[in-house]
């Protein structure tokens, strides 16, 4: 077969290498999966901004905000001034499938969106917990932490669709009517994950450091914001190549994350969208959740202001 054709408007390359060490997927593969998924990514990620995970052959994995100067004119890309950088990023919007494939071809592994779409002003459109078990832990402790997750929204009136995260956690997703404030949504993101823990805090925990959780499901309420989130059906920088994939709550207890390849989830799908299928309609947040959450701090500034006081201890002791 050849090493090159042209797909879509887009002329590819070393199709018959394999797109990273360890994948057991070649790019031509990868591509036909990207083709084969489009119907359902590119919905969820238009006119998101896309960060994306690129292999380039000889080289470790590299996060990819800034589009390349060789970037083809009709992709599509929004200016954002980045105040870390102080510097203007173009961020690519993947609205069509030539865009895709052409990432594809790049060697763009996974798909990283925002949580809004267009500028940040329109506001997260889903409210998102994302469950992270221990390095040794089995996925069976990030789907009891998803249940953990549904019990405390639905407490509360709420309810949301869950997806493999493609690693080796679970994402909770829940759609959000327009209008509400990012801050109302961070904290009420906040206060899920803490009525979550307090269901059970033998398996959850909203304890930021990575120590300090003692085998616990990490219940992160930090996708929030200017956060980015693995998008649904993105393929992972895995062996084997396993995608994010929806899995309907009855079915949660049967699957591992490695049910889902960019191998085996096409078939799956079986011309139906189970995202869309799962998900509910939009909800506007209950007042006494978000009133809640103003009153949890957030976590990683928690971490950040107690490691400072540790190092200003060690040298004050030193």
């Amino acid at each position: 077969m050849s090493g090159e054709e042209v797909r879509h408007g887009v002329k590819l390359s070393s199709l018959d290498q394999e797109v990273f060490p360890d994948a057991g997927v070649t790019k031509r593969e990868l591509l036909d999966y990207l083709e084969a998924a489009s119907e359902r990514m590119l919905p969820e990620l238009r006119d998101r901004l896309l960060t994306v995970l690129r292999v380039l052959r000889g080289q470790g994995p590299f996060m990819q905000k800034n589009l390349p100067k060789y970037t083809p004119d009709w992709v599509e890309r929004v200016s954002v001034w980045a105040e870390t950088s102080k510097r203007d990023v173009s961020y690519a919007l993947c609205n069509d499938l030539r865009t895709l494939i052409w990432f594809g071809n790049q060697r763009a592994i996974e798909y990283h969106t925002s949580l809004y779409r267009g500028g940040p002003e329109h506001g997260p459109t889903h409210l998102i917990l994302d469950l992270d078990p221990p390095e040794d832990g089995p996925f069976s402790l990030a789907v009891g932490a998803a249940k953990l997750v549904r019990e405390a929204l639905r407490n509360d009136g709420l309810d949301g669709a869950v997806k493999t995260s493609g690693a080796k956690g679970a994402h909770v997703f829940v759609p959000l009517a327009p209008g509400q404030s990012t801050e109302d949504i961070a904290a009420a993101t906040r206060a899920v994950a803490a009525r979550a823990e307090r269901i059970d805090p033998a398996l959850g925990t909203t304890e930021f450091v990575r120590e300090r959780r003692e085998g616990k499901v990490f219940l992160d309420s930090t996708r929030a914001g200017g956060a980015t989130v693995i998008s649904v059906y993105s393929p992972r920088h895995r062996p084997g190549v396993p995608v994010s994939f929806p899995v309907a709550w009855a079915d949660l207890d049967g699957v591992k994350p490695a049910d889902f390849t960019v191998h085996t989830a096409p078939a799956l799908l079986d011309g139906g969208d189970p995202w869309t299928a799962e998900m509910p309609e939009p909800f506007v947040l209950p007042e006494d959740l978000v009133a809640e959450g103003h009153t949890i701090p957030i976590a990683r500034v928690v971490a950040m202001h107690e490691g400072k006081r540790r190092a200003r201890a060690a040298r004050e002791s030193g």
